[in-house]
């Protein structure tokens, strides 16, 4: 694996082949474990500029606040798109300190450097650090964010935050689920997140929600910095073995 830094900006980040390599990679990075994780996964392309705003309080409010509070590190997508923007913008305008990481698949993000390619997107520019991970198809991502949370938390307590989300938002909660990480959905933000809810008040909703929802790790807060706020602290203040 090989380090590098991200043009106009002090994120570094390495180039990973093999989920083996996930510990000794958070090392490299300045991250070795066990630390309390947070696991930001939903809206990215798919929200507009209004939901964005409606969806910026919970972040500022509610997840900065905690993950600061915590010295807990969050880890995201990585691109300058939806929640993931949104964390890294507050991230930076509360001059928070917590690190976060986000693990993109290499052939979906614009490296400095070499053009643009259809389809791809920008990294966000207030992460600390970066992931490159392979795969060329939105979604590739999916299982290195799960692993490389679980292999970061350790013994530490770790929690996967759904706002919003499309479809790619349905395998990142079913990979934590994997993971035996709990999965916390925001009600009221949108599409995924409010099929999780429905699910979970046992009405008609999305098969992959309504299976996932069986689980026993997938819970509900409504769309209220509070009430969030209080569910991450309790997440985290959970003592246990791994996530």
């Amino acid at each position: 694996m090989d380090t590098w830094q991200l043009t106009d900006s002090t994120a570094i980040g390495v180039h990973l082949g093999a989920t083996d390599d996930l510990a000794a990679a958070l090392t490299a990075i300045g991250l070795p474990g066990p630390r309390p994780v947070v696991v930001l996964v939903g809206g990215a392309g798919g929200l507009g500029a209004d939901d964005l705003e409606r969806l910026r309080p919970l972040i500022a409010e509610a997840l900065v606040p905690v993950l600061e509070e915590y010295g807990a590190v969050a880890i995201d997508g990585g691109t300058d798109a939806g929640v993931m923007r949104l964390l890294g913008q507050e991230r930076a305008g509360r001059q928070a300190g917590f690190p976060l990481v986000g693990v993109v698949a290499q052939g979906t993000v614009n490296w400095p450097g070499e053009p643009p390619r259809d389809g791809t997107a920008d990294f966000e520019p207030n992460h600390t650090r970066f992931l490159a991970v392979p795969g060329t198809e939105w979604g590739d991502e999916a299982p290195w964010i799960a692993d490389a949370a679980t292999v970061l938390a350790g013994s530490a307590p770790s929690i996967t935050l759904l706002v919003n989300g499309g479809q790619i938002a349905y395998d990142d909660a079913a990979r934590s689920i994997e993971s035996g990480r709990p999965v916390l959905v925001v009600e009221g933000s949108g599409r995924t997140a409010d099929q999780f809810a429905a699910a979970l008040r046992g009405e008609p909703a999305d098969a992959r929600a309504v299976r996932l929802a069986r689980s026993g790790l997938v819970s509900a807060v409504p769309l209220d910095s509070l009430p969030l706020r209080l569910a991450i602290t309790s997440a985290l203040d959970r003592s246990g073995d791994g996530p």
